[in-house]
């Protein structure tokens, strides 16, 4: 059987029956109660927090900018259509970051718990970057697009394309077939997430939420914990509380790649 260690913040350290035992991640005490049985569906959410701790900056980490761009320069359909070509100079510069990042213990961990669980798991991240699938995770779904993916900017019908080039200018940005622009397949502000439908049905269908690294500040993602039903165990990993705090079963305060390998006990 697996376990999944049940953490709660505690104010001093207690004495635990002979039975449990306990385990310190800045200050908060794990105590292992929370069982997986062998119905029991996993659901995981993962956030910037997680690339972080790769390595990877957020628009978080710098008060709203990224190497000098605000998101509303770089990340929106207003942005593109007003300056492709800094918008590519953009994402070319975060695909440089993201190719020489590695993938970190948190993702190891969740590929890990995918390969005990099989069909029973499914992760959806917040993240663009490819350090999930580096570190093993096949079931998958990336709401906001991938970095290393790029598609046409007319939506002409051709599907999206794996692509690690970079486009600093706008004479080097690739065409289409059809003759328009590629774009990278991210998800802009003002757009609408991808798979939400498969998200939602996967939801209904689990019993055990993980969110992961997620400041519970982007929508509709923050909603998820409130989507899934009162009969399903919602744990929080992550540094600091999220802002959706209160929709938890249980809070986990700690980085994700100190917390996760030791949440998971197979006894």
């Amino acid at each position: 059987m697996l376990y999944l260690s049940h953490i709660a913040s505690l104010g001093a350290i207690f004495q635990l029956p002979a039975t449990g035992y306990a385990l310190l991640y800045n200050g908060v005490m794990a105590v292992p109660t929370l069982p997986l049985s062998p119905t029991d569906r996993v659901f995981v959410l993962t956030g910037a927090g997680v690339s972080a701790e790769s390595g990877l900056k957020t628009f978080r980490d710098q008060g709203g900018l990224w190497e000098g761009y605000r998101v509303e320069d770089v990340a929106t359909p207003e942005a593109w259509d007003e300056d492709a070509a800094r918008v590519w100079r953009f994402y070319s510069q975060r695909r440089r970051d993201a190719g020489q990042a590695e993938p970190n213990a948190a993702h190891r961990a969740l590929a890990g718990l995918e390969q005990r669980l099989g069909d029973r798991f499914l992760l959806c991240t917040q993240n663009v970057d490819d350090l999930h699938e580096r570190a093993g995770s096949q079931r998958l779904i990336h709401m906001h697009g991938e970095l290393f993916v790029s598609r046409c900017e007319d939506n002409c019908g051709r599907p999206p394309f794996p692509d690690r080039s970079l486009y600093e200018s706008e004479e080097a940005i690739a065409r289409c077939a059809c003759g328009a622009r590629i774009r990278p397949h991210i998800v802009w502000f003002g757009e609408m997430p991808l798979e939400m439908e498969r998200i939602q049905r996967e939801i209904d269908r689990s019993t055990v939420m993980l969110v992961v690294g997620t400041s519970g500040a982007v929508y509709p993602a923050a909603n998820f914990v409130r989507w899934a039903g009162p009969r399903v165990r919602k744990v929080y990993i992550g540094p600091e509380e999220p802002m959706n705090a209160a929709a938890f079963t249980q809070i986990v305060l700690g980085n994700a790649g100190e917390v996760l390998p030791g949440l998971l006990q197979v006894v």
